[in-house]
């Protein structure tokens, strides 16, 4: 079973600053995941071509499932308001996460982040970029229970906060959220924390410890797929753990091959 999680920075190349269609499905393609989490997921936004990313993934993967689920209607960085139940925003562009299984779906659930009241400052990469300060935007996580051939596995895909301190606050959420699930449970996603943060908050253990970001050269692992320890002794062991490099976006994907 291979698991992978992947900021996609909504499909762009630092190279050429282009989303191209084609370029991100085979990107996926080569990825060959089994489950695959990703984030800043785009649809129907302009500066991507108004395609669903996470539907040309599936396609990539050949996978009968998958899901969007969307933090913010708008773009963020530009003009956005959050997603509610009450609000779809059906036929407005959306941006948020989404979870692709090679592997049927009995259930899935989504839970809304709260963001962080103030605005941090954050590296922006590609032409014109450095430090600039953003008001933080809603985040959500999107859990599926999945019928694996090792058994119900409870995967999920969040993207958390870059906001030091509110990010651990939101991990607590998530944790709390997943253990209403079964066990094994699983968590794929840009944390936006260093590995031992987030195992040290989450109590829960890495599959993987390898830097994924910037793209170019990595120095820190921001990237984290992260088990339950309640659980995990039925999930195979980890046989390899690689940090591909990619022609889209200013992360690398994280790669964790099981059993």
């Amino acid at each position: 079973m291979r698991l992978v999680t992947f900021n996609l920075l909504h499909g762009r190349s630092l190279h050429d600053g282009m989303v191209d269609q084609t370029r991100l499905a085979d990107t996926v393609t080569a990825l060959d995941a089994d489950i695959l989490a990703l984030q800043e997921v785009d649809r129907d936004q302009s500066r991507s071509g108004h395609l669903d990313l996470t539907a040309i993934a599936a396609r990539a993967l050949d996978a009968p499932t998958h899901r969007f689920a969307a933090a913010v209607v708008g773009t963020p960085g530009e003009k956005f308001r959050p997603l509610t139940h009450e609000d779809d925003g059906h036929g407005e562009p959306l941006y948020g996460v989404g979870l692709i299984s090679r592997y049927p779906a009995h259930s899935w659930q989504v839970t809304r982040l709260t963001p962080a009241p103030v605005r941090a400052p954050i590296y922006i990469n590609g032409p014109g970029g450095g430090f600039t300060l953003l008001h933080d935007e809603p985040r959500v996580l999107l859990a599926a229970v999945l019928d694996t051939p090792h058994g119900p596995l409870t995967a999920a895909a969040t993207h958390l906060s870059f906001v030091p301190g509110w990010n651990l606050r939101q991990l607590r959420q998530v944790v709390r959220a997943l253990r209403t699930l079964p066990a094994p449970r699983i968590l794929l996603g840009d944390l936006n924390l260093p590995a031992r943060l987030a195992t040290l908050v989450s109590r829960w253990h890495t599959l993987g410890c390898e830097p994924t970001y910037p793209s170019a050269a990595p120095k820190v692992q921001l990237d984290h797929i992260l088990a339950d320890p309640r659980g995990r002794q039925h999930l195979p062991a980890v046989t390899a753990v690689t940090t591909p490099a990619a022609t889209i976006s200013d992360h690398r994907p994280l790669v964790v091959d099981l059993g």
